[in-house]
């Protein structure tokens, strides 16, 4: 074996080790260790837009004239259903990254496979080992925070912001650095609920820490971050989402969200509170407009009768779902929607058709 190899297979041994540390004192303590970052207590001096909780100077006027940029940052696995969603998600940033009015830095997909694929040339790649084998229990959604902390912990990262992303978003116009002021900038979503949840969320962070109001309705994406405040998150927020993991009861609770709630807490740990900016996306079918909105997030699947009627929770005659290419990719210039479907749709299906006909090799 090689010096190089030796290394690195102690390096992955050190890693292992050291979350399995992690999760054994998660698990057996309501992590109520003191942790960095500024306070936010109500003393605080920010004045908060009580619509959109965007600070008064910023909503009021324009996002100012500096640039400061972000790296956009993706997670994924390698699958065929991930890495369509990839390439078409970086055509659209590739689109805009140079316009008027973005912040639109560097862009990575942090790939969690642990070895490179043939997609490396094509899209900027950092490649991140995945958990130990069973550790994730079954929900891959685990390997997210890990892989961040590779990347923030090995990566020569040039801008002092974060987006972080997914691969199902499509950008549909320039991003500027929505945050400000030490805060981060998220969308909210409405199933986040930490004051329904507060018996359950107060094993991670506890009374001390203050009212559970603290914990955004937000899951890790789409945030824009200081680089940083996510430095000191990442760790927090993959030994949280273990732990919640691990505990029947935060598992039953939280199911396919538990690592958006994770992150929302290990946010609030640091003291890194956040903008929440519903202008950040939509997702079709149940947003019809696409507005002022940067982001369409196609999480949903979209099915419509012949009369542009939806019929949500019944397989369309048209329909869209990024779930009927988990094995293989869309075809070229799928069928447009029928007239009277909403305009978040149309643009969705056409955007997705403009990527697949200039994308290289699509399909291969």
């Amino acid at each position: 074996m090689s010096c190089g190899n030796f290394f690195f297979t102690i390096l992955v041994t050190f890693s292992v080790a050291l979350i399995t540390y992690n999760i054994i004192i998660s698990a057996n303590s309501p992590l109520q260790q003191d942790l960095p970052g500024p306070s936010r207590s109500s003393s605080s001096s920010i004045s908060v837009d009580p619509i959109i909780q965007m600070p008064l100077h910023r909503s009021r006027g324009k996002l100012g004239s500096s640039k400061r940029l972000f790296h956009t940052a993706v997670t994924a696995s390698d699958s065929v259903y991930n890495t369509w969603q990839c390439r078409i998600m970086y055509y659209w940033f590739k689109k805009f990254q140079k316009e008027p009015n973005s912040g639109m830095g560097g862009f990575t997909r942090i790939l969690h496979s642990g070895k490179p694929d043939k997609y490396m040339a094509e899209i900027p790649t950092f490649v991140a080992q995945p958990l130990p084998a069973g550790m994730d229990r079954g929900y891959i959604v685990l390997n997210r925070p890990w892989a961040f902390v590779q990347w923030l912990q090995q990566a020569d990262i040039k801008e002092d912001y974060i987006l972080m992303s997914e691969p199902d978003h499509i950008i549909v116009k320039p991003i500027p650095n929505l945050s400000t002021d030490g805060l981060g900038a998220a969308f909210p979503f409405f199933y986040i609920e930490p004051k329904k949840y507060e018996s359950v969320l107060r094993k991670y962070f506890p009374e001390n820490k203050g009212p559970i109001t603290k914990i955004d309705p937000i899951g890790n994406s789409p945030v824009i971050v200081g680089k940083e405040s996510l430095k000191k998150i990442a760790p927090t927020w993959m030994n949280v989402s273990l732990a919640m993991k691990k505990d029947p009861e935060t598992d039953k609770a939280f199911g396919w969200v538990l690592e958006m709630y994770a992150y929302a807490v290990a946010s609030a740990l640091h003291g890194v509170g956040n903008i929440l900016y519903k202008d950040f996306m939509i997702q079709p079918p149940w947003d019809k407009e696409i507005g002022k909105k940067f982001i369409i997030h196609y999480t949903y699947g979209c099915d419509y009768n012949m009369k542009g009627e939806l019929t949500y929770g019944k397989i369309g005659e048209w329909r869209f779902d990024k779930r009927s290419y988990d094995t293989v990719p869309p075809p070229r210039n799928l069928t447009m929607p029928p007239a009277g479907v909403p305009e978040s749709v149309v643009t969705l299906v056409r955007m997705v058709n403009e990527a697949t006909a200039n994308i290289p090799n699509w399909g291969e």
